[in-house]
């Protein structure tokens, strides 16, 4: 609400002073405000709020535009040329002023909103011909004047004023709905960014260990690639998609574990249990990076006995990745890794808390666990 408030000021600015200046003009005999009609001093009073705010809401906007500037000059121009033809004709409601202040505030509408004029004006044409209809046909074809006023004191013509405040809660909600979408841009975008982290940092490993083997000569080397080639196909063009099967997931996944086991020749026990419909739908590289730091501070961490015990499975509404391993504490680097923290913003910008993170270490055993939503 306080961002809504702060975004929006230039419309309570515009209250602040056309409150004070009724009053003013009542009390110096310059204007007349009714006692006895409240809902139409309310929505006389709000309109011309709304005018005094919105060119200091598009203040930056028209400091960029001179010809927006010059243009709106000219309305004011004409709209003072109006109200003085008007003074000097003392005709009531006379039609020429009428359609001159029509063209003024169009025109400053126009110039003030433009893209918003440019998509609702045949809305904004549906609310308003019927209305000036009418009072051209009461102006005009009703009668004589008497009976025009007469008709005048028993319609409502605050009725004309009425669609302003519908006009302007559709221009606040056009400005919500393009707020979101900035913020789901942004988030995407960023999402793009950290998939871009993630991958080099994984690859930037995995590239590591293929070079100690050719440096060896190692026979296991070119399975060593074929399946390094297999997990940068699935990063690369699965890795650009919003969703992918869990069951593709698994497939990477399995793929990272038996590329590690091909270069230990220690003791290691690795399971991967998945008890999981495999149709479901997940963000991909969603685990990597919780697999990849089991690796890189639990394994690498220990000369025999290692083991990483992970596990895939769901309930009626969420998915779970519980993944264990032990490690040598006196090895263990307590820093936070970049990719950690990339997983973290990621999880965030996707599930909008609507996930858990949990990670814990007890006896020189590392726990996490990852919960996220189902996907829809």
């Amino acid at each position: 609400m306080i961002d809504f408030l702060k975004k929006y000021k230039a419309f309570l600015i515009g209250f602040l002073i056309i409150i004070p200046l009724f009053i003013l003009l009542d009390y110096i005999n310059v204007l007349n405000i009714p006692n006895d009609q409240p809902v139409e001093v309310i929505v006389i009073t709000v309109f011309w709020a709304l005018v005094v705010g919105l060119p200091i809401h598009n203040y930056q906007y028209l400091k960029r535009k001179k010809k927006a500037v010059i243009g709106i000059t000219a309305l004011f121009v004409l709209f003072f040329i109006t109200i003085v033809i008007d003074s000097f004709m003392k005709l009531p409601d006379n039609p020429i002023t009428f359609i001159l202040l029509i063209i003024f505030w169009c025109g400053l509408a126009y110039f003030l909103v433009p893209n918003f004029i440019k998509k609702y004006w045949k809305f904004i044409a549906l609310l308003y011909t019927p209305l000036l209809l009418y009072f051209f046909y009461l102006r005009l074809f009703s009668g004589d004047l008497e009976a025009y006023l007469k008709v005048k004191q028993e319609t409502p013509f605050y009725i004309f004023f009425l669609p302003i405040p519908i006009f302007f809660f559709l221009w606040i909600f056009e400005q919500w709905k393009w707020v979101q979408e900035l913020k789901k841009e942004k988030s995407k975008t960023e999402l793009s960014l950290l998939k871009t982290q993630i991958n080099p940092h994984f690859f930037f490993n995995t590239l590591n260990n293929l070079y100690a083997l050719t440096v060896k000569n190692s026979p296991q080397a070119p399975e060593v690639i074929l399946k390094l080639s297999d997990m940068m196909r699935y990063t690369i063009y699965d890795g650009e998609k919003e969703t992918v099967k869990i069951s593709e997931e698994i497939e990477y996944l399995n793929n990272y574990i038996e590329l590690h086991k091909i270069r230990y020749k220690k003791s290691v026990e690795i399971t991967f249990n998945h008890d999981i419909d495999t149709n479901l739908n997940i963000p991909p590289l969603l685990y990597i990076i919780l697999l990849e730091n089991a690796f890189k501070h639990g394994i690498e961490t220990l000369a025999e006995n290692a083991f990483i015990h992970i596990n895939l499975y769901e309930d009626n509404n969420f998915i779970y990745f519980d993944i264990e391993n032990n490690f040598d504490a006196s090895e263990l680097n307590n820093s936070k890794g970049i990719g950690l923290q990339n997983l973290e913003r990621r999880l965030s910008l996707l599930y909008n808390q609507q996930h858990e993170l949990s990670i814990s270490s007890k006896n020189n055993i590392y726990k996490t666990q990852l919960k996220i939503p189902k996907h829809a």
